[in-house]
């Protein structure tokens, strides 16, 4: 029979269709082999068919534990559909590789027609609702990128900025005079800059920021990107050498 664990102790998924409660002490997504007679009624418990097919947001899977969380990013990230959300939380799964059309500019375009939650998840709308919110709710509006080593933070930040960067170009009412590409470029070809100062290779990682960055945007009444700054915190010193 075989068993694929996601995790080092508690449920597991086992032939697709089923929960499994093991105790074996396996890494992520090791693959082992039991017997018929290792799994009984007991630990076995069938998957919900939201499981079983997977869903675009976990917060509307029957089954809230961690193995059905992980199960659905696997199958989701098999068919390279590396983003989930989780309500208003988007969880991305770095691919380490480039998918076709997945940041253009169609991309894009389609995703800043359309209100979060109407089209499949992505980073571009989460962007959006924030864009949108700063003139429905007229207050500041944050994002929170988090994860580890690798995890792809700092992409994720290029990818906003970029997105941000078309909407303000293509704000309505921006006078052609102050359609400049001047800000937008500044703010977004400043990673490099910064990452030269601060970075290192890990196991996971071969451009590792050694810092958290706080970036702020500063936008004007019609739409466009007027300013911003970018502050580091919390320098990991210890990995300075």
């Amino acid at each position: 029979t075989h068993l694929v664990f996601f995790f080092s102790t508690g449920w597991c998924a086992w032939k697709l269709c089923y929960f499994v409660k093991a105790t074996l002490s396996v890494s992520v997504f090791q693959a082992v082999y039991l017997q018929q007679a290792e799994v009984n009624r007991e630990k076995v418990s069938p998957m919900h068919q939201s499981s079983i097919d997977g869903v675009e947001d976990m917060s509307t899977l029957a089954e809230l534990h961690e193995a059905a969380i992980m199960h659905n990013l696997h199958q989701r990230y098999q068919k390279d559909n590396i983003y989930t959300n989780i309500g208003s939380i988007l969880a991305a799964v770095n691919p380490y590789k480039q998918i076709r059309g997945l940041y253009d500019l169609s991309a894009v375009e389609l995703y800043s027609q359309h209100h979060l939650g109407e089209l499949p998840p992505h980073i571009f709308a989460i962007v959006n609702e924030c864009y949108r919110c700063l003139w429905k709710r007229h207050d500041s509006q944050c994002v929170l990128i988090s994860g580890e080593s690798g995890a792809g933070k700092t992409e994720s930040t290029k990818l906003l900025l970029q997105f941000l960067s078309v909407m303000s170009q293509n704000s309505a009412g921006t006078p052609p005079t102050e359609k400049t590409t001047r800000v937008e470029q500044a703010i977004v070809q400043s990673s490099p800059i910064m990452e030269a100062f601060g970075n290192a290779k890990t196991v996971y990682n071969n451009n590792s920021s050694r810092f958290g960055k706080f970036i702020q945007l500063h936008f004007s009444q019609s739409g466009n990107i007027q300013g911003g700054c970018i502050v580091d915190c919390i320098l990991l010193r210890a990995h300075m050498l």
